[in-house]
């Protein structure tokens, strides 16, 4: 992932290299944010300017590099493969697999990724190559809605803006800035009354809607059936994101899954065409395998998303490509393995017939 011409070490790819292992073993932002931050501030320099600041010391003394940084950019300027970055391949093997097999190799999209903009961590173009290493072809943006103050949802007027910044990284080139189609999305909040967190007329312009509960993760089951009954019925939802809400491991701790009637709400998202997601962050696991099973027998599509807020959570891909595969889930029921063309009439359709 790391070298350039010649064999030589890239010292800004070392840099995110190291951001992208940190990121997809889960350790603290702050680490994987030194390195992105440091790879920023030498990618302004060309390769003899910085050798020049490393010999002269210069390079110490940067804003943005630290001991650890320095020591990183220091022995990939000498040719050697950073310590720093083979101790991490080797505890966590390498960044990108050689080969994918399975229902991961057939993967081409996912529809829930976050950024900057909202509670993610890096911009929307850092996000776009990282899932081109990996493999995709398209990434959905799907930021979070207002109402999610403390994730820094968008209001009406931010989306708008963002819509803007897809534009002009698809019109990079062909397939967008970093060789991957960019969708505009959103994850909109359900609220307690079932509504879409966002102005309808901006939902019609999405590409995709993922929709996921939030907030009182704990209401009663008939009100929680209710709720997510009422949103799945509105023509602009795609998704059903997280659906339980639970977490079984990780830094945040654990928390027992929402209550609800699973067989009225999956039955339900086979009517109206509402794919299940399959998240694959290693501490939602969600849905637990049961109710994948009651989502297969009710006729349910599915889409394998990693709900991504950094550039190496990408790789959880892997996880949840391995759960579906080891529940059955067809390969043509899942909505992340069709082609973009494929998947954007899928998603427009019931706006259209609306």
């Amino acid at each position: 992932m790391t070298q350039g011409q010649n064999g030589r070490m890239d010292p800004v790819a070392a840099l995110e290299e190291i951001a992208f292992l940190l990121e997809r073993d889960r350790a603290s932002s702050f680490k994987s944010k030194a390195f992105r931050r440091a790879a920023d501030v030498i990618g302004a320099y060309s390769a003899d300017e910085l050798a020049a600041r490393v010999r002269d010391g210069r390079l110490k003394r940067t804003k943005g590099i630290g001991d650890t940084t320095y020591t990183v950019i220091a022995e990939a300027v000498g040719g050697a493969v950073p310590a720093y970055l083979a101790d991490l391949r080797e505890r966590s093997g390498p960044a990108i697999a050689e080969s994918r097999l399975g229902l991961r190799a057939q993967l081409k999209g996912d529809l829930h990724s976050h950024t900057e903009w909202s509670d993610g961590t890096t911009p929307i173009a850092t996000m776009a190559r990282a899932a081109r290493l990996v493999g995709l072809e398209y990434l959905v943006i799907s930021d979070h809605s207002p109402n999610l103050t403390v994730a820094n949802g968008l209001s009406a007027e931010r989306l708008q803006e963002q819509l803007g910044v897809l534009d002009e990284l698809n019109a990079v080139d062909e397939l967008g800035g970093g060789g991957i189609r960019l969708l505009s999305g959103i994850e909109t909040d359900i609220l307690l009354d079932g509504t879409l967190d966002q102005a309808p007329e901006l939902l019609d312009r999405l590409d995709v809607v993922v929709a996921s509960v939030h907030s009182k993760l704990r209401m009663e089951s008939r009100e929680m059936t209710e709720r997510m009954l009422r949103a799945i019925e509105d023509p602009r939802m795609n998704v059903l994101g997280h659906c339980t809400g639970r977490l079984v491991e990780g830094s945040r701790g654990t928390r027992p899954q929402s209550t609800f009637d699973a067989r009225a709400v999956f039955a339900a998202c086979a009517e109206h065409d509402v794919a299940v997601e399959i998240n694959s962050r290693p501490e939602r696991q969600d849905p637990p395998d049961d109710l994948i099973q009651v989502a297969l027998e009710a006729g349910c599509r599915f889409s394998i998303d990693t709900d991504a807020h950094a550039p190496g959570h990408f790789s959880f891909l892997d996880l949840g490509a391995a759960r579906a595969e080891a529940n059955g889930v067809p390969a043509d029921r899942i909505v992340t393995t069709w082609p973009v063309d494929r998947l954007l009439e899928w998603a427009g359709s019931k706006k259209r017939a609306a």
